[in-house]
């Protein structure tokens, strides 16, 4: 019984988001408003279940890691948002957590984005054994890199063989990067689709297998 009533629910406000895709309509905001709400409530629920509770009122009940007042504390100034005569001390735990954010995450960021891109430029071009396909492959990420490098590299007029010629290939090796990362976005989004569709069809309705 409860499977099935969560099956229908489940379909009615499936059927309410797509409702977008005629107009805005009041079923579609009733169904906007329950995922941000439900969403916000989990999150909290999350948060207690996993941080607070285990890992700083635990703690503190056993009478030990009395440092954990201090990360408390700089939770709760962020309450004082909502009091404009003390506002401004929300600004401490929001330069903490973003300092905090940019130490940890800008070696990651490098190592993601910067050194694994160029470790994989870096690879050898041939080796005993390689099959040609990877040769030019290697070729490819070699060239295609170099060609991107210098459309980006204003010193000089993209002008004559080795910038005017690389400027272009690069225009072309950059669009090529953006449009499959567009395609890789979209193909994500459909498989969504597809998965609802399936849910609609297969599971809610039983026309398909």
């Amino acid at each position: 019984m409860y499977e099935t009533i969560g099956l229908w629910v489940a379909a009615f406000f499936t059927l309410a988001i797509y409702s977008f895709l005629y107009k805005e309509n009041p079923i579609y905001r009733l169904a906007e408003h329950l995922v941000v709400g439900i969403s916000a409530g989990y999150g909290i629920a999350i948060t207690w279940e996993i941080t607070l509770e285990p890992r700083l009122i635990q703690p503190l009940l056993a009478g030990d890691n009395w440092v954990l007042l201090i990360p408390a504390l700089l939770g709760l100034l962020y309450i004082t948002r909502f009091i404009p005569s003390i506002a401004w001390l929300s600004r401490y735990p929001i330069a903490f957590l973003m300092g905090t954010g940019m130490g940890i995450g800008f070696p990651l960021t490098m190592k993601a984005s910067v050194l694994r891109q160029l470790e994989a430029a870096m690879a050898p071009v041939y080796a005993s054994g390689m099959p040609w396909f990877e040769v030019l492959g290697n070729l490819v990420l070699i060239f295609g890199t170099l060609a991107a490098l210098i459309y980006f590299f204003f010193s000089k007029p993209h002008k004559g063989l080795f910038f005017g010629t690389g400027s272009k290939i690069g225009i072309w090796v950059i669009m090529l990067g953006f449009g499959a990362t567009f395609g890789f976005t979209v193909m994500g989004r459909i498989s969504l689709l597809i998965g609802r569709v399936q849910f609609l069809l297969g599971d809610w309705l039983h026309l398909i297998e």
